[in-house]
């Protein structure tokens, strides 16, 4: 899988703008051609702060979409269908944040549940925890926002999915890691 140029991550992050601000005006999203990358399938999760809070974050955890389709569902989802939060609302566009994550693919954490911890690079994977219906995702950069060690990234992911926190450590809870390019305003 090819990287997102640092242009291309700009204009990522520009797109995702745009499209946030037409759904929340009700307007068009005046998008200039995206180059050929954005025509590639790629998982993506755009993610909004408000005063360095989260505001809305959706997204697409696996490639099932071209980047620039992915890109417009999860910028318009993140403003407005967040089941978290409000939808935002015109006012408050100019105090919106805006985050994009291309994703890798996930791949499943193939080594005993004990030893889980010891595979996971903070800063580097995010994590999917995933136990019959229930699944949960945090980006890479979660946890070093909240300076979680291994473990305690583990069982948030699980808490994410509406488990018990060291559900990690059951064999039967799949853990799926990947890595995200992450670019902001």
């Amino acid at each position: 899988m090819h990287l997102l140029t640092e242009e291309e991550g700009k204009l990522a992050v520009a797109a995702a703008r745009a499209y946030i601000e037409a759904a929340v005006t009700h307007g068009e999203a005046d998008i200039p051609a995206l180059p050929e990358i954005f025509s590639e399938n790629r998982g993506i999760f755009v993610t909004l702060t408000q005063a360095g809070e989260l505001r809305g974050c959706i997204g697409f955890p696996y490639p099932t979409f071209p980047l620039g389709e992915a890109l417009r569902e999860a910028a318009v989802a993140a403003a407005t269908q967040d089941p978290r939060f409000y939808p935002v609302r015109e006012a408050e566009l100019f105090e919106i944040r805006v985050e994009v994550t291309i994703l890798t693919p996930p791949e499943v954490l193939d080594c005993p549940a004990e030893d889980r911890p010891n595979h996971i690079e903070i800063g580097r994977h995010g994590l999917i925890a995933e136990l019959g219906s229930r699944s949960g995702l945090l980006l890479p950069q979660v946890a070093e926002e909240y300076h979680w060690d291994a473990e305690e990234f583990l069982s948030q992911t699980c808490v994410k999915a509406g488990m018990y926190h060291g559900t990690w450590e059951d064999d039967d809870c799949i853990i799926k890691t990947f890595e995200g390019q992450i670019f902001t305003e």
